[in-house]
């Protein structure tokens, strides 16, 4: 098997170009942990950097002709090709609860739910490092008050220290995707637990952004807030005008208001 065609429907765009395959792997740390899981492989043209690097790589493919090729062409992968979907697998299937990276060249239509995915599993991931369409990567890097901070932004800058790294132009994949990529990288915090309930940071970052023109006040009212609280003045802003930790703090004083 000489080519894998890449399939649409998969969101497939293949990197040819062998120094930015290179400088993707290269992003890693390679601390505080021993393997790293490679999403979406394809033919391999990252993978063949993380196995040359003093790390157990797994890598992870939904493509059966992709599997297909990298078991023909990376011995060094023999029994570490999982083929299944990475948002409904259960990675611990394999991983067993030990930590680990991620990386990749992520097909843009699943991207942002990969990151999601992360998220939930920040106890087990370190690190996260891989290439996106170059606005969802610029969007989790974004800071306060911009309008493509978000969701995404403030929830993987809660609990990782994230860098836009560098950009990716259309004509280094086959076929060539119709925007720039962006590679950016994120390193979890030393300390990523947060000083409030976790479950109610996440519901109170994403009800705020689900109404982003509004004031937070408006947004939020399904917190049942009592007019004591509605009267901070935090609650005078909208969304996008809060940093993680003016999150925290609007997430403990809903928290506290419960009470």
């Amino acid at each position: 098997m000489n080519q894998v065609k890449a399939k649409k429907h998969l969101g497939q765009h293949f990197l040819t170009d062998e120094s930015i395959a290179k400088n993707i792997a290269d992003t890693l740390t390679l601390s505080g942990y021993e393997t790293v899981l490679e999403i979406g492989p394809g033919m391999g043209v990252l993978t063949k950097y993380l196995l040359e690097k003093e790390i157990d790589t797994y890598v992870i493919e939904i493509d059966n002709e992709s599997v297909d090729y990298l078991n023909s062409h990376y011995s060094k992968l023999h029994n570490k090709i999982i083929s299944k979907d990475f948002l409904k697998y259960n990675i611990n299937e394999i991983f067993e609860g030990k930590p680990f990276a991620i990386i990749g060249n992520f097909p843009y239509n699943i991207s942002t739910q990969i990151v999601f995915k992360c998220l939930e599993m920040r106890h087990q991931v370190p690190e996260f490092s891989g290439m996106f369409q170059k606005e969802v990567a610029e969007r989790i890097c974004e800071k306060k008050g911009s309008k493509t901070y978000g969701i995404l932004s403030v929830l993987a800058q809660a609990f990782y220290d994230v860098e836009y790294l560098f950009t990716v132009n259309e004509d280094v994949f086959n076929p060539p995707p119709k925007v720039k990529s962006g590679v950016m990288r994120m390193i979890r915090k030393e300390n990523f637990t947060l000083p409030c309930d976790e479950k109610l940071f996440f519901n109170v970052v994403k009800t705020g952004f689900n109404q982003r023109r509004k004031t937070l006040r408006n947004s939020l009212k399904s917190f049942q807030l009592s007019d004591n609280l509605k009267e901070d003045t935090i609650f005078d802003l909208r969304p996008e005008q809060l940093s993680v930790e003016q999150f925290i703090e609007l997430t403990q004083k809903i928290e506290a208001n419960a009470i």
